[in-house]
């Protein structure tokens, strides 16, 4: 089968203790960059080994040499750099606690890839697997989102135009290099999307000075232009997000606003978080493609509550409403740690959603 998997998943998995130390120490300097990819190896070795176990088909390095899911990347091209300068978006979590989103990127320069980014994590994962490596990276729409044109330097590109071009040709460039280190599954995470459901959010985004009617078009665009030159051999699938950091969430909103914008994105299948009722129902499916997969996010990552197998049939068959059975798939909503600090579960929450997936996905297709 081709990806997206039966029971797939979105990528990140939770830092083991040991790793979450050793990049403290190195940034304390008590260790060396060596020592710290050393453990950063054998973290990872043991990551495959748990989702091999699973039965999952596609596996991740579950990113954990990164910080952050968007940052590590965009960063890895000249041009983009990182910020802690505060925004209006805030995470929300059970019992009302919030976070102010202090982590934010601007162009500061032309944008170009220098060197590759994330070829070598892809190399290490692929030559440490059995089964289909799936290298996870940003879509560069969610930059933008958060601050529309301000966040572009005028000094760098007076043409917002020009920026959308280089960028596109910076990606084009990766992935080009991914396919011939062997890379058959990529995933594209897109915050933007999912977050422009939210209506509080999509006045943020007025205050910007964007339109939000226009902008779901307009990201589909920029996601088509970074895989204008990918090979036919190489899935592709969006995975849209309504944020995802120790277990709190930036958004809510069906995606009724959004959906034909969504849709418009020339990949294989679509990841659409499910996991609670401030995602809405189902009916925005109808828009989906004839013959794209959609991989339902049904299975929580922010909550070490396990779903129940026969909730999860009724939910798939509810979708199945609007996209044929043939054509869905069943995954956890987003990643268990979008950052290094990791969602509220403990590790063998973790494994044992995994497992949940593959277990269900059988049940039901064989």
């Amino acid at each position: 089968m081709a990806p997206p998997f039966r029971a797939d998943h979105v990528g990140s998995l939770l830092r083991p203790p040991e790793l979450k130390q050793a990049r403290a120490d190195h940034k304390n300097k008590k260790i060396s960059g060596e020592q710290l990819k050393e453990i950063e190896d054998k973290s990872i070795r043991s990551a495959i080994a748990l989702q091999e176990a699973a039965g999952l088909q596609s596996v991740t390095d579950g990113e954990l040499r990164r910080a952050f899911w968007h940052v590590d990347f965009l960063t890895g091209f000249e041009g983009i750099a990182a910020t802690q300068g505060q925004y209006a978006l805030k995470f929300h979590g059970e019992g009302g606690a919030e976070s102010e989103t202090k982590s934010m990127m601007v162009v500061t320069g032309k944008v170009k890839r220098a060197k590759p980014v994330m070829v070598d994590h892809f190399k290490f994962l692929k030559a440490n697997t059995r089964k289909t490596a799936k290298l996870c990276i940003p879509a560069p729409t969610y930059m933008h989102m958060r601050g529309g044109r301000r966040v572009v330097a005028a000094s760098a590109y007076p043409d917002i135009e020009e920026f959308w071009s280089d960028i596109a040709r910076a990606y084009q460039e990766e992935i080009a290099d991914l396919a011939k280190a062997g890379c058959t599954y990529l995933q594209i995470d897109d915050v933007s999307f999912a977050t422009l459901c939210d209506e509080g959010i999509r006045a943020q985004v007025r205050r910007d000075g964007e339109d939000p009617e226009t902008l779901p078009a307009k990201y589909a665009a920029v996601i088509n232009s970074l895989l204008k030159n990918k090979p036919k051999d190489m899935g592709v699938t969006l995975h849209t997000c309504r944020g995802n950091h120790a277990s709190m969430w930036m958004a809510k909103g069906a995606y009724d606003a959004v959906a034909e914008g969504i849709f418009q994105t020339d990949v294989d299948g679509f990841f659409l978080e499910y996991d609670s009722a401030r995602a809405g129902g189902f009916e925005p499916l109808r828009f989906v493609p004839k013959g794209k997969k959609v991989v339902l996010g049904l299975i929580s990552t922010k909550s070490p509550v396990l779903e129940g197998k026969d909730a999860l049939k009724r939910r798939i068959d509810a979708a199945s409403k609007y996209v044929p059975l043939e054509n869905l798939c069943l995954s956890p909503q987003c990643g268990f740690a979008s950052s290094e600090v990791g969602n509220q579960l403990t590790a063998d929450d973790q494994r044992r959603k995994l497992e949940l997936a593959v277990e269900t996905a059988r049940e039901i297709w064989g």
